[in-house]
């Protein structure tokens, strides 16, 4: 770990568990799952209070200037004296707010209410209005603005980067999630893994991002706190530090979003592109396209609330985002179309899904024909199996979807499947169901695998990774209808007027039949030995896509031979006798 990392794993600590010891304070007013709804406003005002604290005289001259002048609209005046795209007119800052107790509540609404609109819009959604009240009848206020006042407490952008600040809020939303039992992980993804998302999508991607002018647009449709937006800026500076890259984002959960669209500002991009709303029946970004999509959406959560919308979607077939719609109980997939429709022709997109969009729905389904539409159309470039206990409330088997309309000449037609399950670092402690880490070794191992595209088994120690390639048509098969024709006393078939065998109902039967395969030479193999009037009714048959990940991944373990079997039941009746004795003996 570097010098810097140190220090960056210091600013969080230390910024976080002040923090945290500040929300004590308000126990008994307040129980500890909702302390959020203090502290995070509070947190994101004090990092706006500290970050415009060197320029704050030169905003309240200007402001004074543009008021004797009559100038009517002087934002622009205040941004350039601020040196930020907000700003803030009030005589007080959080320190002055200590140097009159009594009147410290009226004296807090008139230094919110004296930001700029952007980040009124932005504190609004916290409806912290009547949490000063609150605070300030039980006498809590003046206590709590004085805890944040310390030297300690100091958020400006010139000590704490943005991506620290990202990390602070990070943990204090894990830390309130807990105290309220809540589901930490639906807000944010832990920086491990995104980092492996961002070097995957850009490990494809380099020689667009090696040229001289680079600008690119990024979406994530689930964003939380945006810090996935965050971390693929991050890398791709990284490669050039010149390149532009434009962040988009949509968020459900107006405390979240209200801290993505504050980092978003304070950082100098675009507020304006951060939107609030449901993504499934409420798209802000209607007919934009991306070059990456970045996401963790929720899974495992039904879409009845959106039916309407997404069925609405779903009527204008391949020219809606929904042309597909899985099971209602599991709206993950329809997080996966919506990419699909907003990726950019040369685009690239990292998503993560549990294990249910590789196999879930029969032939002919919504979830199947969702996996149909990325194999026929060769859009579906890698799958990544992540290990277990990865994340903060989950400790399922996870994926990472790589999707892109524009694959390199060697991929096309192909998919592959990683299997970095057995990727991973211990944590020495557990971050809720959060077990294991990718190191920055395990990340490279990883990337390494995808970048050598091969079927290849990388071990590392007793780390592995194991890569597969396979052709598309292989997750394909059909779903053939076999029936047996009804028989007559005597035995013969019956056949209707048309002259076709009558099927007799009761036998209906169905065979999953591999694409690659010969139909013909299947049944010969495993139907007619069994039943030699069977026959397909071909009006039935329908195309299926299924992804086996773990039976293509399975390894037999053959079982012990039966005399080692009984040498070690032998072993343990001789323990047994042995604890026997010592227990029982008359000495």
């Amino acid at each position: 770990m570097t010098n810097i990392e140190k220090q960056t794993q210091t600013n969080i600590q230390e910024k976080a568990s002040l923090i945290w010891n500040i929300a004590n304070n308000i126990f008994g007013l307040y129980k500890p799952h909702e302390y959020g709804k203090v502290i995070l406003p509070l947190t994101v005002i004090k990092r706006f209070n500290d970050t415009l604290l060197p320029t704050h005289e030169k905003v309240l001259a200007m402001n004074k200037q543009c008021e004797e002048r009559n100038i009517q609209v002087k934002s622009g005046f205040l941004e350039k004296a601020s040196g930020y795209k907000f700003y803030n007119t009030s005589v007080f800052t959080f320190e002055k707010l200590l140097n009159d107790p009594d009147n410290i509540e009226a004296n807090l609404r008139s230094y919110i209410a004296s930001f700029s609109d952007n980040v009124i819009d932005i504190l609004e959604n916290f409806e912290f209005d009547k949490e000063i009240t609150k605070l300030a009848n039980a006498d809590y206020l003046y206590t709590v603005i004085q805890e944040f006042c310390t030297e300690k407490a100091y958020m400006g952008a010139d000590k704490i980067s943005s991506t620290d600040m990202g990390y602070i809020f990070e943990e204090l939303i894990r830390k309130f999630s807990e105290s309220y039992n809540e589901k930490a992980g639906a807000h944010f993804t832990a920086r491990d893994i995104i980092y492996l998302m961002t070097d995957l999508l850009i490990e494809g991607d380099k020689d667009s991002l090696n040229q001289e002018v680079v600008t690119k647009t990024a979406y994530d449709m689930a964003m939380g706190t945006s810090q996935m937006l965050g971390c693929l800026t991050e890398r791709i500076k990284q490669i050039n530090k010149d390149a532009e890259v434009n962040c988009f984002g949509q968020e459900l959960n107006p405390e979240t979003f209200a801290i993505a669209k504050a980092d978003m500002l304070i950082k100098g991009g675009n507020p304006d592109d951060m939107k609030k709303g449901d993504t499934l029946s409420n798209d802000q970004f209607s007919g934009y396209q991306f070059d990456y999509i970045i996401s963790n959406p929720p899974f495992g959560i039904d879409w009845k609330v959106e039916k309407k919308a997404v069925e609405d979607e779903n009527e204008k077939g391949e020219n809606g985002r929904f042309p597909y719609l899985p099971s209602i109980s599991d709206g993950q997939m329809l997080f996966m179309e919506n990419g699909i429709a907003k990726l950019k022709d040369t685009g690239r997109m990292a998503i993560i899904q549990n294990g249910s969009p590789l196999f879930n729905g029969d032939a002919g389904s919504g979830p199947s024909n969702i996996r149909g539409m990325l194999l026929e159309n060769d859009w579906l470039e890698a799958i990544i199996q992540l290990p277990t206990d990865m994340f903060y409330n989950t400790g399922i088997s996870t994926y990472i979807w790589l999707v892109t309309k524009n694959k390199s000449p060697e991929r096309a037609g192909k998919v592959q499947l990683i299997d970095a399950s057995k990727m991973f670092e211990k944590r020495r402690k557990n971050l809720g169901n959060k077990r294991n880490d990718f190191s920055d070794k395990c990340i490279k191992a990883i990337v390494k695998a995808y970048k050598e595209f091969d079927n290849q088994y990388y071990e590392y120690g007793t780390k592995s990774v194991e890569s597969k390639v396979f052709n598309n048509e292989e997750f394909v098969y059909l779903k053939v209808a076999v029936e047996t024709p009804l028989k007559d006393e005597n035995g013969k078939i019956k056949l209707d007027k048309k002259g076709n065998p009558q099927p007799d109902k009761s036998l209906s039967d169905t065979e999953i039949i591999p694409i690659t395969e010969n139909i013909e030479a299947y049944m010969e193999k495993n139907v007619y030995p069994f039943n030699p009037d069977a026959y397909i009714d071909d009006k039935k048959t329908k195309k299926g896509y299924e992804i086996p990940f773990t039976r293509l991944f399975y390894k037999f373990v053959p079982p012990m031979p039966s005399k080692d079997i009984y040498a070690e039941i032998k072993e343990m009746e001789k323990t047994e006798t042995a604890l026997m004795k010592e227990l029982f003996s008359n000495d």
